[in-house]
């Protein structure tokens, strides 16, 4: 075996790690896999003989790549989040992404877009990948000790508050809500709402010039079974410090719903879409 073809060999073998490590610091199978092809090119084009680990070498191309992406995105912020939610390229493919979002989990993604991009390659490098502070330094030009500082907050970002033993009924029910309007199961949510349920959508989700309520617990139950595919895209999170739903394609966040309970029956269901107020909540994985 050449050169060229046993090195085409070692990166096929590495592909899916490289993958798993750009995705979750860009929540984007298409810009994940963009930057796993630039680190084939690169390698395409250095002598083999000077990488010492190919895996790290590779490793670190990948995650260079990826801080670049991010400091793109962080110079956009200024761009409106709808605006970046809805930003797809012809190539979106979204069973794909729906997949490769449910293995990682919606609410780490969610929160991975709220890092700095520093602390996301810190966080994801070292606590999922277990990368040497004394790499991630090099690949951030800081020293070890500040690459570690990043990381731990970063962490204590992702985790938030602990929740209270009392929310895993509330967890319990929200899960229940979410399997119920998956599967169109009208009568799960017959007994999972509360008869004087009422829910209210925002005018961002609605696209209605005003917030739209529906009252009652059949009027909430078929609009629940009419977004039965959104719900596919949807996990459970923290959400202010209790279970909630959120929907973020891409990792980036477009819809909460957040809800009220009277022991193990849901009285209400805020459907939250306006950028402010998805700003102003703070979300954490359980």
């Amino acid at each position: 075996m050449d050169e060229k073809a046993w090195l085409a060999q070692q990166f096929e073998e590495n592909r899916p790690r490289l993958r798993g490590v750009a995705y979750r610091m860009l929540g984007s199978l298409s810009e994940a896999e963009d930057a796993v092809q630039e680190a084939w090119l690169r390698l395409d084009g250095v002598d083999s003989a000077e990488i010492e680990s190919l895996p790290a070498w590779l490793t670190t191309v990948v995650s260079r790549q990826c801080l670049n992406q991010l400091r793109t995105r962080e110079r956009r912020r200024e761009d409106s989040l709808d605006a970046q939610v809805f930003e797809r390229g012809d190539d979106f493919d979204l069973e794909a992404e729906a997949q490769l979002a449910d293995s990682v989990g919606l609410a780490l993604l969610v929160v991975l877009d709220s890092l700095g991009p520093a602390e996301r390659i810190a966080f994801v490098l070292h606590d999922m990948f277990a990368v040497p502070f004394e790499n991630i330094a090099v690949m951030l030009d800081r020293t070890p000790a500040a690459v570690r500082q990043l990381a731990s907050r970063a962490r204590r970002r992702v985790r938030g508050e602990q929740p209270a033993a009392d929310v895993t009924r509330s967890r319990r029910a929200v899960e229940a809500y979410l399997a119920a309007a998956r599967g169109g199961d009208f009568e799960a949510l017959l007994q999972l709402l509360d008869p004087d349920v009422v829910l209210q959508a925002d005018a961002a989700v609605s696209g209605a010039p005003a917030p739209v309520v529906l009252r009652g617990v059949r009027s909430v139950s078929k609009g629940a079974l009419l977004a039965s595919e959104r719900a596919r895209g949807t996990q459970v999170a923290l959400v202010d410090g209790s279970p909630a739903l959120v929907l973020a394609p891409r990792g980036r966040l477009e819809v909460v719903l957040t809800f009220t309970f009277d022991g193990d029956r849901i009285t209400a269901i805020d459907v939250i879409g306006d950028p402010e107020r998805l700003r102003a909540l703070e979300i954490s994985v359980f």
